[in-house]
């Protein structure tokens, strides 16, 4: 997303890149989006079905191909096709990758490692930034194949992170829910002597244990009936999150290349989009400890409602920045937006039962993620392209205000719906409640769940 994102101005010439316009470059955005809406839904299920590890080596690999078909894009049409692929790879991905973190990580220690990971993301974004720099200077690289070999090398460091994902243990939880119970005892037992090994001590003793429950397959029909049904309160705290993050990513980080060399005369955007994306990754590991000692609701409130504000504030003052200020004020934004948004996954992971978590994890990202994050794009590539002419970037704030009006309806439910789940274990969270209808949930609201069970 953040190469694509510095690779806008390269893509537009027609004899070296692709004839893209304004426009055309929001487009290819939501048309990643709705792959990665589509892909979520897909690969969900299957994650379910067939395992959080096979799932996430499955997904990495169709990123990984659809990258390296993008690298040879001949036409708009072609690029948009591989995009569309690409970003299918991607939505599988975080239901894969969300589900596994959630169920493989202690409850203590759950919300920092859950939103550190998911900040990781931008270490890889920084590099691919500051990638682009070398390879599209045209003293450096033939223009006809700077971006080409962006898209390529991309490809190529998917590869390594493939090779290093075949290590990762399967779910525990997934194994032992779908009749495995061997194979999930002896994954257990080995994560606990790497453990006891490393810490110098025994682990503490478990009391909880898991309810084998009725093995079939869930449709996505199923699914939003049960979330609508049972959760209604996280149902309505899972959309604000995904929807208000989603249009607030997908939207800028998409245009903000194109913005820049619109409208503030900058010839190379990697230097711009590998500090978004520093700020990104430094806000998750700083923010990331808070979520489990200051607790969920307060600091993904906290994150979405000042970060909305920021951005706010700085739709307002467009006009008044050179490119330095406003990439200033865009990763101060970032670094509280980044830890908020990496916790709208960690919630739709924490508080749904472990038999659907993958797909409620797809459910929730896909239609939050096609209401913010296709509109999103298309909407600031319609802006820009309205706005080229005159040169004026105020033309663009209405986009800012939307995306601040979002993030900040976000923080206002989650202080209204939010679950206090840190230190609590994925079992007692999912369990139904007997009053979803007012105010944060208190943990004596959790009552027994009476699920079907097969022994």
């Amino acid at each position: 997303m953040t190469i694509v994102g510095s690779m806008s101005e390269p893509l537009k010439p027609g004899d070296t890149g692709l004839g893209l316009s304004n426009f055309d470059v929001g487009l290819a955005g939501a048309t990643y989006v709705a792959g990665a809406c589509i892909g979520a839904l897909f690969f969900g299920q299957l994650t379910d079905r067939f395992g959080r590890k096979r799932l996430f080596l499955l997904t990495l690999g169709v990123y990984t191909v659809a990258t390296v078909a993008t690298a040879f894009a001949m036409t708009p049409l072609w690029y948009f096709a591989a995009r569309f692929l690409t970003g299918a790879g991607i939505g599988g991905e975080y239901a894969a990758i969300n589900s596994a973190i959630d169920e493989l990580i202690p409850a203590q220690y759950r919300g920092r490692v859950d939103v550190a990971i998911n900040g990781s993301f931008w270490i890889g974004a920084a590099g691919g930034s500051l990638l682009t720099i070398p390879l599209l200077d045209p003293t450096l690289v033939d223009p006809a194949w700077g971006w080409r070999l962006a898209f390529g090398l991309g490809a190529l460091l998917a590869f390594g992170i493939l090779l290093v994902r075949r290590h990762v243990p399967e779910s525990p939880r997934w194994l032992f829910i779908h009749g495995r119970e061997d194979a999930a005892e002896q994954t257990v037992r080995k994560i606990e002597q790497t453990v006891t090994a490393e810490a110098g001590r025994a682990l503490e003793p478990v009391s909880e244990t898991i309810t084998i429950r009725q093995r079939r397959s869930i449709g996505m029909g199923e699914i939003a009936r049960t979330v609508f049904t049972l959760y209604p309160r996280r149902t309505v705290l899972c959309f604000s999150l995904f929807v208000g993050q989603a249009f607030l990513y997908n939207a800028f980080f998409f245009t903000y290349g194109d913005t820049l060399t619109t409208f503030l005369d900058v010839k190379q955007t990697g230097y711009y989009l590998a500090i978004f994306a520093a700020s990104n990754f430094i806000g998750a590991l700083v923010l990331s400890p808070l979520f489990d000692r200051l607790g969920r609701i307060r600091m993904i409130a906290g994150t979405y409602i000042f970060s909305g504000a920021l951005l706010g504030g700085t739709g307002l003052l467009l006009g008044r920045l050179d490119a330095v200020e406003l990439t200033a004020l865009g990763a101060l934004i970032f670094f509280f937006a980044s830890a908020g948004a990496s916790a709208a996954y960690l919630t739709a992971s924490e508080v749904f039962p472990m038999e659907t978590r993958a797909l409620c994890i797809a459910f929730f990202y896909a239609v939050g993620t096609a209401a913010g994050g296709i509109s999103g794009p298309l909407l600031f590539g319609a802006l820009i392209e309205r706005s080229a002419d005159s040169g004026e970037i105020t033309g663009i704030a209405v986009g800012y205000f939307i995306g601040a009006v979002l993030m900040i309806a976000g923080g206002v439910v989650e202080l209204l719906l939010g679950v206090r789940a840190e230190g609590r274990s994925l079992e007692s969270l999912a369990q139904p409640l007997t009053a979803e209808s007012a105010g944060p949930e208190p943990d004596a609201r959790v009552q027994a769940a009476t699920p079907p069970t097969t022994g």
